[in-house]
């Protein structure tokens, strides 16, 4: 089988995961990974074929086909898998790489490699919110930290992440309903005068 960009496991349990993005705005060392064994078996197919397939291959940033993508119940992946917080925050040097069974490469060396080659900083290879779409953001500048190890959330760090996630979600409305009318302009229905006095 050929390589397969995109997934790759954390150093400090092995738990099997998908790289969304390499880098986060403003955080070059911290990426945003989904951990496949968090999907119930329904989204975790989807993902997988998402990653092995043409789409998924081609893109610098899996999230960017995750963007255009549709899940069984008819909803967006990387909106529902952020909204459900499937999407997680986490550094890259405790990201390992893994594109085929004999290579391996740390995700925080990967990205060093990557600015490199593109004569960039860490920083610049990732999504650049300003020259991307909405849809191609992540949407996580005022989540709250996520909890370490598997201690619960508070309610204060849900109610922060659930407000971040309303707020993010409205801007992506708002930026997709935006392109949508510069597509095709909302055509408004002429009501005649009547005046009724």
């Amino acid at each position: 089988m050929a390589d397969l960009k995109h997934v790759g496991r954390l150093t400090t349990n092995n738990r099997k995961l998908v790289v969304a993005y390499k880098t986060v705005p403003n955080e070059p060392d911290n990426a945003l990974v989904v951990h496949t064994e968090s999907l119930d078996a329904a989204d975790h197919d989807y993902l997988m074929q998402l990653v092995e397939s043409n789409a998924g291959q081609s893109e610098k940033e899996l999230a960017t086909a995750m963007a255009r993508t549709t899940l069984s119940d008819g909803s967006n992946m990387l909106a529902r898998f952020h909204t459900t917080g499937k999407l997680v925050k986490v550094p890259t040097n405790i990201v390992e790489m893994t594109p085929n069974r004999n290579t391996t490469i740390k995700l925080d060396e990967l990205n060093k490699l990557i600015a490199e080659q593109q004569g960039v900083t860490i920083a610049d290879i990732g999504v650049q919110p300003e020259t991307e779409t909405a849809t191609a953001q992540p949407v996580v500048e005022d989540v709250a930290p996520a909890p370490t190890g598997d201690a619960p959330l508070t309610d204060d760090q849900l109610a922060a992440q659930y407000r971040s996630q309303a707020d993010a979600l409205f801007k992506e409305a708002k930026a997709l309903r935006e392109q949508a009318e510069e597509l095709v302009p909302t055509k408004r229905k002429t009501k005649t005068a009547v005046n009724a006095e």
